[in-house]
């Protein structure tokens, strides 16, 4: 009988393996990694941007900087999820700040959107690595854990952050920085 375990580990490969051919300009490599991403990284778009027609331009522009820069990817050192949703994330955020957008509270909630494209893999795979993830977060302290959780789930910028908490930008830097690296080493140490 194959665990949970074992099956979000053999979808975490194909998707490796995805990036990794798309970084040798494999086209049918490069459909597969969008087949498996982009209704995550949709809803990452989504939550940030605030629109769903600007949610899917973005998603454009990530797919194209994936193809410039998958040879970039190193599977040692992120998860490859981690690694696409960072760019989705960083791009979204830089179209927010060309257009002057505001996030706003009353978002859709993008895992409503991104789970009905999902197999049932990519599900399992998901719901791994955000149960990871949160166990990893609550274990951080709590400026650094609202940070890390206002910047990424929300958007918001460090000078965003920094101003909503009311502490110098340098101070949130450091909390989000260290908060990192300590969700780093608890992600590899659970992996």
């Amino acid at each position: 009988m194959v665990t949970d375990s074992e099956e979000a580990k053999a979808a975490r490969q194909r998707l490796t393996e995805a990036l990794v051919a798309t970084a040798a300009e494999d086209r049918s490599a490069f459909r597969r990694l969008y087949r498996l991403t982009s209704a995550k990284l949709f809803g990452i778009c989504l939550r940030i941007c605030g629109e769903r027609q600007a949610a899917e331009d973005v998603l454009q522009d990530v797919y194209l900087i994936i193809w410039r820069r998958a040879g970039g990817y190193e599977p040692g050192r992120a998860s490859p999820i981690s690694w696409l949703a960072t760019i989705a994330r960083n791009r979204a955020i830089d179209w927010r700040r060309a257009k002057g957008v505001r996030p706003t509270s009353n978002i859709v909630d993008a895992n409503d959107i991104a789970s009905g494209d999902m197999s049932a893999i990519d599900r399992l795979l998901a719901e791994e690595d955000d149960r990871k993830l949160h166990l990893c977060l609550d274990s951080l302290d709590d400026p650094q854990r609202q940070a890390i959780r206002t910047a990424f789930f929300d958007g918001l910028t460090y000078a965003e952050l920094a101003q909503r908490q009311n502490v110098p930008l340098g101070t949130m830097k450091s909390w989000v920085r260290r908060g990192l690296i300590r969700l780093k080493d608890c992600l590899d140490d659970d992996s």
